[in-house]
């Protein structure tokens, strides 16, 4: 061995230790690189495959219209029944469970969508249509100032309408898509749930501020821009046009389109998953006007004020976000019924969160009302998702094709029937408890109940499917459309015909 011999060798050493190091940091930056990419390369694959008008539709219903407006309108809403309308808690939760009365007739909409189009198209004009109902009612509420709550109770369940008018005619855009793409079922929900999301971070966020800058009549006159822009997306959506529909067949096609439904709905793979949607949301009482009451009551409650309460529903809703991601990226591929058990059970727990704010016992431990409060809607929203994603999901995969939109809009009006009674039960037991506007002795006995309630579910878990989302549920009868062999006719296009040609059969 020469004597240069042993500081060559250690030259070698340290130039391959530089080269691993390199390639050790090139490594990381390119891993880091794509998992920052990953979302846009996501969303590009959906842009491309679906088409950009679809998700810019998705983006506009969930986020603009269903995210910032539901939002800001849950935040001017509750300040307009207490200090425009000074309604009590039980009243007000009564109120809210009324302006959700047209996501339960969701079905009509669904059947005009389906069987009823307007100057040729099917969804266009219902996006049209729900966009101008919107902006009339928003700006008769925000206009009038000394409005009877008669008037008032109309006119929000007017805006409501709009806004489930459009959510159903985005939905069977949603269910269609989920037929003729399956592999992207989870992918479009997790979408939606993502638009939804970041729509409520947003809404939450500015809700306050907006309540206290311009007060509640001032946020819902604003709340006509999420409307106009639904109005835009009836212009923009690409949809091909109905070829020589006969308008005279409309109320054949309707008594079918019921048919098809009674006939679904008699399969068990149907009314038993339907059954458990309903008792679960029924069962979950919602007290949320007695909770938003004491919230900002300056005795018994925090007091928490405009600006706080929207803060803490923005951050709360960073918690929603969380559970629409850990869905996707973790939870989306496992079986129904184990998401949906230990999410009712993880629901049940998350509850007792507004007992021991209630009770003051996170003072006992030296926990800020405004810290604990965020943490208690944080977790709410997360376990929310977590049980409403696979809902959505398997709601979809019980679309028979055809009526896709019909029988998504059935489904959606049954998990919403099952919110009405819960807001109402809420409400009775409110009043039985004698939870008032200054009066919240009580409010602890009622958070017990509601959370005792929501196990009550567990006991009809095996009416939900073990199948995993990328399964089918539904016959594969109900799964295949008979296409018209027109060229002028797209499979996308037809609607009501296998299933109303298997009635027509037997």
């Amino acid at each position: 061995m020469g004597p240069h011999d042993g500081e060559e060798n250690e030259a070698t050493e340290l130039t391959g230790g530089e080269d691993s190091a390199e390639k050790e940091t090139s490594e990381e930056e390119r891993s880091f690189k794509s998992f920052l990419s990953s979302p846009l390369v996501w969303f590009t694959m959906l842009v491309k495959e679906l088409h950009w008008s679809f998700v810019f539709g998705v983006f506009i219903i969930y986020g603009v219209s269903q995210g910032v407006g539901w939002s800001v309108w849950r935040v001017a809403a509750d300040y307009y029944w207490k200090d425009v309308q000074l309604k009590q808690p039980s009243q007000a939760q009564v109120y809210q469970g009324i302006t959700n009365i047209p996501w339960i007739v969701k079905p009509i909409w669904g059947l005009l969508t389906d069987v009823l189009p307007m100057a040729g198209y099917r969804r266009r004009p219902y996006f049209l249509f729900s966009g101008f109902l919107g902006i009339i009612s928003m700006l008769t509420l925000s206009l009038h100032k000394q409005l009877h709550v008669l008037f008032a109770l109309l006119a929000m369940t007017a805006g409501s309408a709009g806004v489930a008018i459009a959510d159903v005619t985005i939905d069977a855009c949603v269910a269609q898509k989920s037929i003729t793409h399956p592999h992207l079922a989870a992918d479009m929900q997790s979408l939606c749930g993502l638009c939804s999301s970041i729509g409520s971070l947003l809404g939450y966020s500015i809700s306050g501020l907006l309540v206290h800058a311009v007060g509640p009549q001032g946020v819902l006159g604003l709340l006509s821009i999420p409307s106009a822009l639904v109005f835009t997306v009836g212009m923009v959506m690409k949809e091909a046009p109905t070829p020589k529909f006969e308008y005279n067949e409309v109320c054949e096609k309707f008594l079918q389109a019921n048919r098809t439904m009674w006939t679904t709905l008699k399969c068990p793979a149907v009314w038993r998953p339907c059954l458990y949607m309903y008792i679960s949301f029924a069962l979950s009482l919602n007290i949320q006007e007695g909770m938003f009451f004491w919230y900002t009551d300056p005795k018994a409650g925090p007091p928490f004020s405009q600006e706080t309460i929207g803060f803490i529903f923005a951050v709360g809703s960073i918690g929603g976000l969380l559970g629409v991601v850990l869905y996707q990226n973790v939870f989306k591929d496992h079986a129904f019924r184990g998401m949906l058990l230990w999410s009712q059970v993880l629901s049940c727990l998350a509850g007792m969160l507004d007992l021991v704010l209630v009770f003051r016992l996170n003072l006992k431990l030296r926990i800020p009302d405004f810290f604990f409060g965020v943490v208690d809607e944080s977790v709410s929203q997360l376990i929310g998702k977590l049980k409403w994603m696979p809902l959505l999901v398997l709601s979809t995969k019980l679309c028979p094709s055809g009526i896709e939109g019909t029988f998504f809009a059935l489904l959606m009006s049954i998990d919403n029937f099952g919110l009405l009674t819960s807001s109402w039960g809420g409400g009775l037991l409110l009043h039985i408890l004698h939870v008032t506007r200054t009066d919240f002795g009580n409010l602890g006995v009622a958070i017990l109940i509601r959370n005792l309630m929501r196990l009550l579910p567990l006991t009809l878990i095996l009416l939900v499917p073990k199948s995993e989302p990328d399964a089918n549920i539904l016959p594969v009868d109900m799964l295949v459309e008979k296409i018209d062999n027109s060229p002028d006719t797209e499979v996308e296009d037809i609607e009501l015909v296998s299933l109303v040609g298997q009635i027509q059969r037997q």
